[in-house]
């Protein structure tokens, strides 16, 4: 039996599409899941007929692969990845390359990355974008670890990934866990991407009493505007689906409860490590958090019942306005997460291409819009852009959708509707515009409470004052 080009350990719908997407391409794959019946199953239905081969141990697998063996780690983030891991060095030789395509956390890959390269292997961490039909006919990819594997795997990973242009959606982000930090960091994007336009919806519906079809034409119209993503493509084909049970917009069944496996959580959590301000993303992980208490919402909602106004017939607020609104916060989301890429490659000396990132983002990623093109060409003019709003296109972007985008939240507001990411957006973009905030009241109380010393506008040097008469 001919040696298999690569292995791909754990069949879930992610694991299994990776692997007829390599095979399509030209490569002859190994496959082993833990669970057996699932690796059989999978051969005698997706995968009959194709260069792909089931192999029912770790040993087996690695006996199946030509050398160098490089295998491909989809289980899921965590200590199973690391158990994987364990399973597998016994029977590697130096030189072989394991690759992690999951959701793990960066400082994991770090981790990994030293402990494999210990013993002469060679580690690659690898983000993976566009859910199961990305990974199927084209995912974006982000790898980064020891470069002598990316190079071993390149010609793979273009032929895999998505395609813009004739360009493919992957590139080498650098060494350690740059990969699985520009994922979660794309992630956080996703999550803000997801809560504005689902606040945009809720805007249409509670405030404008529009039907789900008259909001799925509305997004349909807006995709084939500067909005145009993934993202409102998707919302206005879901929109436009059915119950078959009552007849009735199959959204308007679902439960209103948004779940979440933690690349939002981590993006939080790292940058409030960092510094960096990201209030439209936490906003989005916060409101996920909020949906999830809903027996303690459906507790409170009658108390407060006569507090929301009836909706008010659409000329209250042009629809036009919303999707101006909608538009300057998906701006200031992405330029939140790409500030946060530019204190990483400080922090952690990544030096991110932020052009190069935008680029694989552009197709096959959950994220993809027109609008990353204009961030391409941003961070291509000038790489060391210290925001993205500060870029000509998008300084002219906000300037003439901000009247519209306080229409929009003011509306939210007055009628009832929280608005958590869209005024988070709103109150990022005055604050960075406000040459003067309040931070020296809060300063002068720190110093007050904790005489914690504050610095001068007209001085240099660092003072205390003994506050109390």
């Amino acid at each position: 039996m001919a040696l298999a080009d690569l292995a791909v350990i754990g069949l879930a719908v992610m694991g299994q599409n990776l692997a007829l997407n390599i095979e399509r391409n030209g490569y002859r794959v190994a496959v082993y899941n833990r669970t057996l019946e699932r690796m059989r199953q999978f051969l005698a239905e997706r995968a009959q007929g194709k260069q792909i081969i089931g192999c029912e141990t770790p040993p087996d697998l690695v006996a199946s692969l030509k050398r160098p063996r490089r295998l491909l780690i989809m289980v899921k983030a965590g200590s199973p990845v690391d158990q994987m891991i364990n399973e597998l060095l016994p029977h590697l030789e130096p030189g072989d390359i394991l690759i992690d395509g999951g959701n793990s956390f960066f400082k994991d890959t770090e981790r990994r990355l030293q402990e494999v390269e210990a013993r002469g292997l060679l580690y690659l961490g690898i983000g993976i974008s566009g859910g199961e039909e990305g990974a199927l006919k084209g995912p974006s990819l982000m790898p980064s670890g020891h470069p002598e594997a990316y190079r071993a795997l390149e010609s793979l990973l273009q032929a895999i990934a998505a395609k813009v242009d004739g360009e493919p959606c992957v590139t080498y982000l650098g060494r350690g866990g740059a990969g699985h930090y520009i994922k979660m960091v794309h992630n956080g994007i996703e999550y803000a991407d997801m809560q504005l336009i689902a606040e945009t919806y809720d805007l249409l519906r509670r405030g404008l009493g529009l039907s789900a079809a008259q909001i799925a034409q509305t997004f349909a119209a807006w995709n084939q505007s500067e909005l145009n993503s993934y993202l409102i493509e998707i919302t206005a084909q879901i929109l436009g689906v059915m119950d078959t049970e009552s007849g009735e917009p199959l959204v308007e069944k679902i439960l209103d409860v948004a779940e979440q496996k933690g690349t939002g959580r981590w993006t939080s959590q790292e940058a409030l490590e960092l510094g960096v301000p990201i209030p439209t993303l936490q906003a989005a992980v916060e409101a996920r958090a909020l949906s999830a208490q809903r027996s303690l919402r459906l507790e409170i909602a009658p108390q407060f019942s006569g507090l929301l106004l009836p909706p008010s017939p659409v000329a209250a607020i042009e629809i036009d306005s919303l999707k101006r609104g909608l538009y300057a916060a998906k701006i200031c989301a992405y330029a939140q997460g790409m500030a946060m890429l530019e204190q990483a490659t400080r922090t952690y000396q990544y030096e991110f291409d932020l052009s190069e990132v935008a680029r694989i983002w552009r197709g096959g990623c959950i994220i993809r819009a027109r609008l990353l093109e204009h961030i391409r060409r941003a961070y291509r003019q000038n790489p060391h852009l210290p925001n993205l709003i500060l870029d000509p296109f998008f300084r002219q972007a906000l300037l003439e959708a901000q009247p519209a985008w306080r229409e929009t939240v003011q509306f939210g507001v007055g009628a009832g509707i929280p608005l958590p990411a869209m005024s988070a957006a709103l109150a990022y973009f005055d604050g960075l515009r406000s040459e003067r905030l309040p931070a020296n009241l809060i300063q002068a109380q720190r110093d007050y409470f904790g005489a914690h010393t504050y610095r001068r506008l007209d001085r240099e040097g660092v003072f205390h004052t003994e506050w109390q008469a």
